[in-house]
């Protein structure tokens, strides 16, 4: 099947009520996972490259790679650009095939984020790729993504909706209090969502596609097996799940995950390294992880995006 854009993807999950993940993958193996949980479980799905996924990957491996995968795939799958920091980058992945990229100028001022949004726009559509943006800050670490908590900033409705009218974007990432990274909130905190901001941003553009990032959950069981075996993240509190859910029924057709594909993939390729140090055949390690993958990505399209079975 060739990839797709998430055009139909997001106007059938707004219309159903679920959302679609879009799995950051950082190397073939845990690409290959979460294209084997999507095929099982008959779920749409979203791989997200990011600018150091591709440098590490390489370019031209990206594409060729999932071109392959592709001849194995009967469900939906689009090649995203996520969090892509210059127009030419964005640009750069048009040219190489993606089906969807991130511009994401969230840091620039509302004139500047429009104009090389726009820049974006009229270069993608061109070519049939479709266009997110970001509006707002999302807190948080991971990757090439870095804002300090004092400047995280929510969405405003009524800026989204100026910034949808004078962009032309296909889909928004929205901020209303999700964090990147694993450290989304402090010890005692209690994590919240502001959905009050997205309700009143769903009203005022009902059915445009909106986008939540930040949003692993950091799950108790992955986090424990990363410790016990080496790791060091005993304070990493996530986006409680009963949250996305209650986002993915209210007009969020996105949900990006990131630290939780890590999480889940360097604990278990811990695991097996402890467990068996006489082996040398890297297969013993990596096999265990990527089950690990997929085991997650199913879980999470199961039962908490609601995403399973709509690929049918």
């Amino acid at each position: 099947m060739p990839l797709v854009t998430t055009t139909k993807m997001f106007e059938d999950a707004y219309k159903n009520g679920y959302a679609v993940g879009a799995f950051n993958v950082d190397n073939v193996d845990i690409m290959k996972a979460v294209l084997q949980a999507a095929e099982k479980t008959k779920s749409p799905v979203i791989i997200a490259i990011s600018s150091g996924a591709l440098k590490f990957i390489g370019e031209n491996y990206v594409r060729q790679v999932i071109d392959c995968a592709m001849k194995e795939i009967t469900v939906p799958v689009a090649l995203h650009l996520d969090h892509g920091k210059s127009v030419e980058l964005c640009k750069k992945c048009v040219d190489l095939g993606f089906t969807s990229v991130m511009i994401d100028a969230s840091s620039c001022d509302f004139e500047e984020n429009i104009r090389q949004t726009k820049e974006v726009v009229e270069y993608a559509h061109a070519h049939g790729v479709v266009v997110e943006s970001e509006l707002g800050a999302i807190a948080g670490v991971e990757d090439d993504v870095c804002v300090d908590d004092k400047y995280g900033h929510f969405t405003h409705p009524n800026d989204a909706v100026e910034f949808v009218k004078r962009t032309g974007i296909d889909s928004l990432a929205i901020a209303i209090g999700t964090a990147h990274g694993a450290y989304k909130f402090k010890p005692g905190q209690k994590p919240e969502l502001r959905f009050d901001i997205l309700d009143e941003i769903e009203t005022k553009m009902p059915g445009f596609p909106l986008v939540l990032h930040g949003a692993s959950s950091v799950p108790h069981a992955s986090l424990e097996i990363l410790n016990k075996y080496g790791g060091k993240m005993p304070e990493a509190i996530g986006i409680p799940e009963e949250m996305l859910r209650k986002a993915a029924s209210k007009g969020i057709c996105k949900i990006n995950v990131g630290t939780d594909i890590r999480v889940a993939y360097v604990g278990a390729l811990r695991k097996a390294l402890c467990e068996f140090p006489e082996k040398f055949d890297c297969r013993t390690f990596i096999t265990p992880a990527m089950e690990a993958v997929t085991a997650l990505v199913e879980d999470k399209v199961t039962n908490v995006f609601g995403s399973a079975h709509h690929a049918e």
